[in-house]
């Protein structure tokens, strides 16, 4: 990614209307008005070649719903003209788990195409076949995946240079270094009979520091026990052998 390039994610959804939505305020808001970065919802359905406009059809082998035909799918990704160092998403509650570390990875590249599924899912033959990324925001399923997409893109937005005000809002924060945040407190100092900790206005930046990891790894061990078993930790050292004393004997 260049300068004279921002980031750009192309977004193909048959509710191109449901775009920018709430990327269209706040950080990512004024970084799309300011030219950070570009959006492009582009509509599924002008790829249909029928007068019906029809884009869906019955699943083969019988079933409940429709399909996101594979023929309409496949020449509206075609027509978005994307390029081979742009990756090709596809919002799917059966795809790999968005983590923080795949959302640094989209921030840093030139910014994905993102396919928002709709109806029981899209034809597995232009998945294959345009090499589709399959991911998933969560196990749980939504009407489309124009909600995750707006989700990843958020997620993306937020990194890139000059969106957020300082640098370590980006690095000191939940899932950076494999765990969940610790937690924050402001004025007023007391709220509610509850006083803001000690530690926090005391100045003393290392103990501060401290108490803020520890804090973190707490909250996760507890709350993402998936997560805690995935930190490395120190191999602790075994004490050294002491050597026995030579016996001796009188001579």
């Amino acid at each position: 990614m260049t300068s004279s390039s921002p980031w750009r994610a192309t977004v193909l959804t048959l509710f191109p209307e449901m775009f920018p939505g709430p990327l269209g305020v706040s950080l990512a808001g004024r970084a799309l008005a300011s030219g950070l970065w570009e959006l492009e919802a582009r509509d599924i359905r002008a790829s249909a070649t029928d007068r019906h406009r029809s884009v869906d059809d019955t699943p083969a082998g019988g079933g409940p719903g429709m399909v996101l035909r594979a023929d309409v799918l496949a020449a509206a990704i075609d027509a978005a003209e994307i390029g081979p160092d742009r990756p090709k998403l596809l919002m799917s509650p059966r795809g790999r788990p968005l983590t923080q570390a795949r959302v640094v990875e989209l921030a840093q590249g030139p910014g994905p195409l993102i396919v928002c599924g709709r109806f029981e899912g899209v034809d597995q033959r232009v998945i294959d076949g345009r090499g589709l990324e399959e991911v998933s925001i969560g196990d749980y399923v939504l009407s489309g995946g124009e909600i995750a997409a707006l989700a990843l893109i958020d997620a993306c937005v937020r990194l890139l240079p000059g969106v957020m005000g300082k640098e370590a809002s980006g690095t000191e924060e939940s899932f950076s270094d494999g765990l969940l945040e610790y937690p924050q407190y402001t004025r007023p100092q007391l709220f509610e009979g509850v006083a803001i900790p000690e530690i926090l206005t005391s100045g003393d930046h290392a103990k501060v520091a401290a108490w803020r990891r520890a804090e973190s790894e707490a909250l996760t061990a507890a709350r993402r026990p998936d997560l805690w078993a995935q930190i490395p930790r120190p191999v602790p050292k075994r004490p050294a052998r002491q050597k026995e004393p030579k016996s001796t004997t009188d001579g």
